[in-house]
């Protein structure tokens, strides 16, 4: 199986580091958060990868294509031309990248790597946020519920404390609940090739006429994922996640 990230948005939110790389390429502790994504997939046996790509994308190629070199101990013979690797470290994935435009949109990004996951059902989720959605569990639900799509739904935490008020007195408090009880888009799709169908062009979002065209038809199934979610949306996510990583006990580390 296949897992296809879309890592092409200007990330516009997070412009004090996305004015250099693209937001995928934002490194939590050493390593691009793209990086953690496929670690996570990587860890449910998924090694294959069609990366979308955009604003900024030959970064993502050029770190891709000397991964294996920054991994390893090199010889260079520069009369040969050659360059030889030696325990080599690098990770055992296969991974297309694909140039979908600076602005097209995410359902445009899906319909241009249709040729790359042929007739076969898929993973996708967007490149800027990480979890410890338990892949194997939603793959085994999106095949129980035979729909075209399954998307990870998550209630996320809310921002600030919230007050139970009573008149002119505050009744409780909570710190940073879990949200207000909605569940929303948390990624992590599994997808059947014809739930594409609904893409029109370049510029459909994929989080609208599509879903909504989905779930109007009951093609959209909803796994609920209780667990830890996090976008990386801002800076102030960005420190969350280097401080959790930092920790030494990030959520989404499920690999050893």
């Amino acid at each position: 199986m296949k897992a296809v990230i879309l890592a092409g948005g200007l990330g516009t939110r997070l412009a004090e580091e996305t004015v250099l790389r693209p937001k995928p390429m934002v490194d939590i502790g050493g390593k691009p958060i793209l990086w953690h994504i496929m670690k996570g997939y990587a860890h449910f046996g998924i090694t294959d990868f069609v990366i979308c790509l955009g604003y900024k994308g030959y970064m993502v190629k050029e770190y891709f294509a000397n991964l294996a070199l920054h991994n390893s101990d090199v010889t260079i013979d520069l009369a040969q031309n050659r360059v030889d690797l030696h325990q080599n470290q690098s990770e055992p994935w296969n991974i297309t990248l694909v140039d979908t435009g600076d602005r097209t949109q995410t359902g445009g990004r899906l319909r241009q790597v249709r040729r790359f996951v042929h007739d076969e059902d898929f993973c996708m989720t967007y490149g800027d946020g990480v979890a410890d959605v338990d892949i194997g569990a939603l793959l085994a639900f999106h095949r129980a519920e035979a729909c075209l799509a399954t998307v990870t739904a998550v209630r996320p935490p809310a921002r600030f404390g919230r007050l139970d008020l009573e008149g002119r007195r505050a009744r409780g408090f909570q710190e940073k609940p879990r949200g207000d009880g909605d569940w929303i888009n948390g990624g992590f799709f599994v997808l059947s090739p014809a739930a594409l169908d609904h893409i029109g062009s370049d510029d459909t979002l994929w989080e609208k006429e599509p879903m909504q065209q989905l779930a109007a038809t009951g093609q959209l199934a909803a796994f609920r994922h209780d667990g830890f979610w996090q976008p990386m949306d801002t800076l102030r996510d960005k420190h969350h996640l280097e401080d959790l990583w930092a920790s030494g006990n990030a959520p989404w580390k499920l690999w050893s």
